[in-house]
């Protein structure tokens, strides 16, 4: 029987093909250990279920709906499982593709907060993974910047992955028979600083709660603050109920951004869901909009009225005609009068020469 030493599985064997190196997390409810799998020749990460647990049966249906959830997913921005089960001491686990890179947090931290031109790219990004989870009727519910880890996948750097669908809320396609609902209305599940209101107030959830958390994530990234200011988590949670966010360019002293980018912002952190973005797929392509404008305005390409403006020259008007009439009539007055105009010079001339 496979047994922890000392609390840890370093050198242990697990389903005969992973041989566990070293402890690379931990957390309240189990580690997370790099291993090698020898026939693939790559390094996995592997999740383990503290044993203690085991007479917890909400936890460990937790850890198994965060394993088959993560399992159904494909997009290429989410940890991808590969394989998931129990060990012989009874411990939940599962495999899943081991990543090398830190998330936003640690991110955010390291570098300070990040320009609008590496943010939303990255955010896009998650938006597509959010959008995946969605339609198999899958909602995160703890998207927070530890769980979005940055690493470089094919050369592609700042290639976010979506990580952690541990309180993910599967919907009754997704149940299994005998599955228990973990997530009963009334019950409060997240975390207080990137939580929406509906779930800070124990409210029934869909796709839109994603949205708002994405939205404070994405304003954190861009300030390196949330957008109210709490010490504890019942104020956030009071906040995120009924307190409206601090406009993002009035955040930091000195720190301001394009028109389009404080729209999206407000839009994704609206209180009421019905006045969000309707989808992640509908939040992605407004970012990428936001960031077109944005770089276009810094350019010079765009004012701030949306039209397309030479850099360094002032905006012109789009029509000296006065308002009223339609432009075909005024072109219509306008040769008129220049065929009265020749008229009296021709008399003129006409004259002079009599």
């Amino acid at each position: 029987m496979l047994r922890a030493v000392s609390g840890s599985y370093v050198g242990k064997q697990i389903a005969d093909q992973f041989r566990i190196v070293e402890r690379i997390g931990a957390g309240g409810m189990g580690a997370v250990y790099r291993a090698e799998q020898p026939e693939m020749n790559r390094s996995v990460a592997i999740k383990i279920l503290h044993p203690k647990y085991l007479s917890r049966q909400d936890l460990v249906s937790r850890f198994r709906r965060e394993a088959r959830a993560m399992s159904h997913l494909s997009h290429p921005n989410t940890a991808r499982v590969f394989l998931y089960g129990q060990l012989e001491d009874g411990a939940c686990y599962f495999v899943m593709e081991h990543l090398v890179g830190r998330n936003l947090a640690q991110e955010v931290r390291a570098s300070g907060p990040m320009s609008i031109e590496r943010a939303i790219p990255i955010m896009v990004q998650v938006c597509g993974a959010l959008e995946e989870a969605h339609r198999a009727g899958i909602i995160h519910r703890d998207l927070k910047p530890e769980n979005i880890f940055l690493t470089t996948q094919g050369g592609i750097e700042d290639f976010p992955k979506v990580l952690d669908f541990g309180l993910a809320k599967v919907t009754e396609k997704q149940m299994r028979p005998g599955s228990m609902m973990l997530t009963r209305e009334g019950m409060v599940f997240g975390t207080p600083e990137f939580m929406s209101p509906e779930q800070a107030q124990g409210n029934p959830l869909d796709a839109r709660s994603d949205l708002y958390s994405l939205g404070v994530i994405l304003y954190e990234l861009l300030t390196g603050k949330l957008p109210f200011d709490a010490k504890h988590s019942m104020e956030f949670i009071k906040h995120q109920v009924s307190t409206p966010p601090i406009p993002i360019s009035e955040r930091v002293p000195g720190l301001t951004f394009p028109r389009p980018i404080e729209a999206v912002m407000e839009k994704a952190l609206a209180k009421d869901p019905n006045r969000r973005f309707a989808s992640a797929a509908e939040m992605g392509e407004a970012l990428e909009a936001a960031l077109r404008e944005a770089t276009a305005m810094k350019n010079g390409e765009v004012s701030e009225t949306g039209r397309h403006t030479p850099a360094g020259e002032p905006e012109r008007p789009t029509s000296v005609l006065p308002a009223g009439l339609p432009r075909a009539a005024w072109i219509v007055l306008a040769v008129g009068a220049a065929l009265f105009v020749g008229g009296i010079v021709a008399l003129i001339v006409a004259l002079k020469m009599s």
